[in-house]
C-alpha cells in the first residue's frame, strides 16, 4: 500500500461494572463487556479511520484488510497532516492492592449501600450513590513496528446528599476514584460528610458579590487549573486559534513561583503508562515560574504548532485519539494554610466545585464553589453558599499572591470531542488578590 504513510491499530477489551443506589433502593447493578478496535491510516493528505468490534490484531490477513479499508477512506480526505517524531516506551502499571474482580457484585452493592446510608443524617431528604469499575486490556500496533500491551484497573464511587428545610434545598457530595484496586471499604465517613455539608448549607449565609481577596481550596484551585489553563494549553486548540495562550510561549503569564504541570506518569486517577499513539509519557511543565513554557501535544499538533512534547494523546474506547490532559496541577509553594489566612485578613474562603464554564479562546471563566466561609481578621467565620468565582485566565494567574504547601489531587472525568477520559487535577491552597466573587447577599 504505497499511499499509506503510517497506520496504527489500538484494541481495547474489557468490562464496566456499575451500581446505582437511590434513597436506599438499588436501581441497577451489573457488568457489561466491550471489545473495540480503532484503525487509523495516514494517506497522502489525511486520515482514514475505522472502528470495529472483535478484531484479532494478531490475524495478519484481517489486519491488512482493515488497513486497506481505512486507506480508501484516507484517499478522500484533504487535510495536510504531518507527524512529529516521538519517543517510545511503556511505564509499569502500579500494582493493585485488592483486585476489584475478587469482590463479588453483592459485596460491592452492600458496601456502596453503607456509604449511601451514612449520608442519610437528620435533615437529608434524598441520597444517591454510584460505583463504577473499569477493566481495560489495551493492545497497540503500528506500521513502525511499535507494539505494546497493558491492563488498567480503575474503581471509584460518588455519593450525593440533598437536604431540605422550609423550601430551601442544598447539596453535598463526595467522590473517590483510584487506579490501584478496590476502594469501597471503610468509606462511610465520606457519605456522612456529604450529608453534613448539605445540612449545614441550609443555614449558611449568602455572600455579597464583588472584588475581594479569596482563598481557593485545592479542589477549586485544581478545577481552575484543569479547565482554564489545561484546556487552553492543548495543542489542537492552539492550532485552531481557540486558545488565549496561543503565541505566548516564553511570556510571563502568571505570578512568580507559579508552576503548572501535566503529568500522565503520576499514579493518580489520570495515570496512563503510554499514550494512545504509542508515545512515551512524561511530565510536562506548562508554566515554570510564571512563564509559559510548553503546550500539550499529540504527534500531529506538535508538528503543526511546536513548543512542547508529545505523549498527550488519549482516546475513549472505540474512538480516535485526541489531545487530552491527564493529571494537571499546580506545584506546591511554601506558604502554610495559616499564613494564607493571615495574609487574606478580610475576604472569603471558597471550597469545592459545582461546575462552571470556561472559554479558552476568549480567556474567561466562571466556576461555582460548593460552599465557603467569610474570612475576618485572618480567621474563618460565617459559612456561605451559592457563591462563584469568575474572571480572566491571564489576570487571575497574575493575581495569585501566595501559593500553599498542601497540594491535594481530586479525581474525575473530562469531556472533550464527545469523549470522556479519567483525569485528576489539584493544587495547594491559593490566595488571590481582587478575585471577582458572585453572590446574592446584601
Amino acid at each position: 500500500m504505497a499511499d499509506v504513510r503510517y497506520y496504527d491499530v489500538r484494541s481495547v477489551r474489557g468490562e464496566v461494572t456499575q451500581i446505582d443506589i437511590d434513597n436506599g433502593v438499588v436501581e441497577s447493578a451489573g457488568t457489561s463487556f466491550f471489545d473495540k478496535t480503532v484503525i487509523r491510516v495516514l494517506g497522502p493528505r489525511g486520515w482514514g479511520i475505522l472502528t470495529r468490534d472483535h478484531v484479532d490484531i494478531d490475524d495478519r490477513r484481517e489486519l491488512d484488510g482493515l488497513v486497506a479499508a481505512a486507506a480508501r477512506l484516507a484517499a478522500v480526505t484533504k487535510d495536510a497532516i504531518s507527524l512529529a517524531d516521538a519517543p517510545r516506551g511503556v511505564l509499569a502499571v502500579p500494582p493493585l492492592g485488592e483486585d476489584p474482580r475478587d469482590v463479588d457484585l453483592e459485596e460491592k452493592t452492600r458496601l456502596l449501600a453503607g456509604i449511601e446510608a451514612a449520608a442519610r443524617i437528620e435533615g437529608v431528604a434524598n441520597t444517591r450513590a454510584r460505583y463504577t469499575e473499569g477493566i481495560d486490556a489495551v493492545r497497540f500496533r503500528d506500521s513502525s513496528e511499535n507494539e505494546y500491551s497493558f491492563e488498567a484497573v480503575r474503581s471509584g464511587f460518588s455519593v450525593l446528599a440533598i437536604a431540605s428545610k422550609n423550601g430551601v434545598m442544598q447539596m453535598g457530595s463526595e467522590r473517590d476514584h483510584i487506579t490501584t484496586g478496590f476502594n469501597l471499604r471503610d468509606k462511610q465517613g465520606l457519605g456522612r460528610k456529604a450529608g453534613e455539608v448539605a445540612v449545614s448549607l441550609l443555614d449558611a449565609k449568602l455572600p455579597k458579590g464583588g472584588a475581594q481577596r479569596a482563598i481557593l481550596d485545592p479542589e477549586l484551585a485544581g478545577v481552575f487549573t484543569h479547565e482554564a489553563v489545561g484546556h487552553a494549553s492543548e495543542g489542537d486548540l492552539v492550532r485552531e486559534g481557540a486558545s488565549v495562550l496561543g503565541g505566548k510561549i516564553g511570556e510571563e503569564i502568571g505570578c512568580r513561583g507559579l508552576v503548572i504541570v501535566d503529568d500522565p506518569s503520576l499514579h493518580e486517577f489520570g495515570f496512563i503508562p503510554v499514550d494512545a499513539e504509542g508515545v512515551a509519557v512524561q511530565r510536562t511543565e506548562i508554566i515554570r515560574d510564571g512563564i509559559l513554557t510548553s503546550f500539550l501535544h499529540n504527534r500531529e499538533t506538535l508538528a503543526a504548532v511546536g513548543d512542547g512534547i508529545p505523549g498527550h494523546a488519549r482516546a475513549e474506547h472505540g474512538a480516535p485519539p485526541i489531545v487530552r490532559m491527564s493529571n494537571t496541577f499546580i506545584e506546591n509553594g511554601d506558604a502554610s494554610y495559616d499564613e494564607l489566612l493571615a495574609e487574606c485578613r478580610d475576604g472569603i474562603l471558597l471550597i469545592g466545585s459545582r461546575g462552571g464554564q470556561v472559554d479558552p479562546g476568549r480567556g474567561i471563566f466562571q466556576f461555582n464553589a460548593e460552599y465557603g466561609y467569610i474570612v475576618r481578621g485572618g480567621e474563618t467565620t460565617d459559612m456561605i453558599r451559592d457563591v462563584s468565582l469568575s474572571g480572566e485566565i491571564l489576570s487571575t494567574l497574575h493575581n495569585i499572591t501566595l501559593i500553599g504547601d498542601d497540594r491535594r489531587m481530586s479525581p474525575g472525568y473530562c469531556g472533550k470531542g464527545g469523549q470522556s477520559v479519567p483525569v485528576s487535577d489539584g493544587a495547594p491552597h491559593l490566595l488571590l488578590e481582587g478575585a471577582v466573587i458572585g453572590g446574592r447577599g446584601e
